[in-house]
């Protein structure tokens, strides 16, 4: 199967649905490299960088969830590095 490497950006605006969130990042963490998040109290968000190591279409799968998530933005930035490990 081939992978890629990624990075996730996420804005979380609203804390009602962090909880929603963090499911969805546990339930695909076999994938993921490594997560940064950083609260902006002043600005009453949080920002969140997610290194992901997997499938483009689990990749995109996860992306679209998150983003629907209400309150919540996401971008996605794909690296050229693909493995068939």
């Amino acid at each position: 199967m081939e992978t890629r490497v990624a990075v996730m950006s996420i804005i979380v605006e609203n804390n009602d649905t962090v909880e929603e969130l963090n499911a969805l990042l546990h339930k695909h963490g076999e994938y993921i490299i490594g997560r940064m998040g950083i609260p902006y109290r002043k600005r009453g968000i949080s920002i969140i960088s997610i290194a992901l190591d997997a499938p483009q279409d689990t990749i995109a799968a996860l992306s679209g969830k998150v983003g629907s998530l209400p309150g919540i933005s996401v971008k996605t930035a794909y690296s050229g590095v693909k493995s068939n490990e």
